[in-house]
């Protein structure tokens, strides 16, 4: 039976990718990415030329067959995002998850490496020793429910948001904790590890602002913390 290697890459800069993940993607006979494009910038960089093979949310059955007749077929496989770990708010869990009803003796073995996740909380400075993600908010149906649950979170929230939600998506939070006359300190992380890397911090109303101040130039994907145990009562409801 074949192996999967579960393949973290880098979050925005190049460098950030690991020996290991460097060594894993030179021997393995195929790479599964998002998106070929993407993933081929990546090997060029580093003069790796491998067979790829998308794979996305959307991917048909007859895909998922293809990646299993390769792993009967006793072939190595790399699984790669566009950026980050794998299976962390990704497709790729599912494809995890399949391969392990189907194939229960092939192994899978984990690359760690970048996670915007944990290089958001790395420099939050909120209590990370528990906390709670919660992937993307989210397009239209359920929204409130989300955001419910963010403000009535115990512990440290983080979840992720595009550049075309991510004031409308403050908006509706903000609205939410000042019904309660309850303002949480928050950090939100924009193009994380890139060149115009940025850091908000401060509460909701301050970051909204902040972000307005920088509309024009807003791109990327953002990482959203929010935590109560800093706080300050609001002085208006909205």
């Amino acid at each position: 039976m074949g192996t999967i290697y579960i393949v973290a890459t880098p979050i925005g800069n190049l460098k950030d990718i690991t020996l290991r993940a460097l060594e894993t993607l030179k021997e393995v006979d195929l790479i599964l990415c998002e998106d070929t494009r993407q993933t081929l910038k990546l090997l060029s960089h580093y003069g790796i030329s491998k067979p790829l093979v998308s794979y996305f949310q959307h991917s048909k059955i007859s895909k998922i067959d293809y990646i299993i007749g390769q792993l009967k077929q006793n072939k190595k496989l790399a699984l790669v995002t566009d950026a980050g770990t794998p299976g962390i708010s990704d497709p790729g869990g599912k494809l995890i998850e399949i391969i392990i009803t189907r194939l229960p003796s092939c192994q899978i073995i984990p690359i760690p490496g970048p996670s915007a996740l944990t290089a958001a909380l790395s420099v939050s400075g909120f209590p990370a020793d528990k906390f709670i993600f919660m992937g993307f908010p989210p397009a239209k149906k359920g929204r409130e429910k989300f955001f419910k649950k963010v403000a009535e979170a115990e512990y440290t929230v983080v979840f992720y948001e595009s550049v075309h939600r991510i004031l409308k998506t403050l908006s509706e939070l903000n609205k939410i904790f000042h019904a309660s006359c309850f303002m949480p300190h928050a950090v939100v992380c924009r193009e994380l590890t890139k060149k115009f890397e940025t850091i908000y911090r401060g509460d909701i109303d301050e970051i909204i602002s902040q972000l307005n101040g920088d509309k024009n130039n807003l791109k990327g994907e953002f990482v959203v913390i929010i935590n109560k145990a800093k706080h300050r009562l609001s002085q208006n409801k909205i």
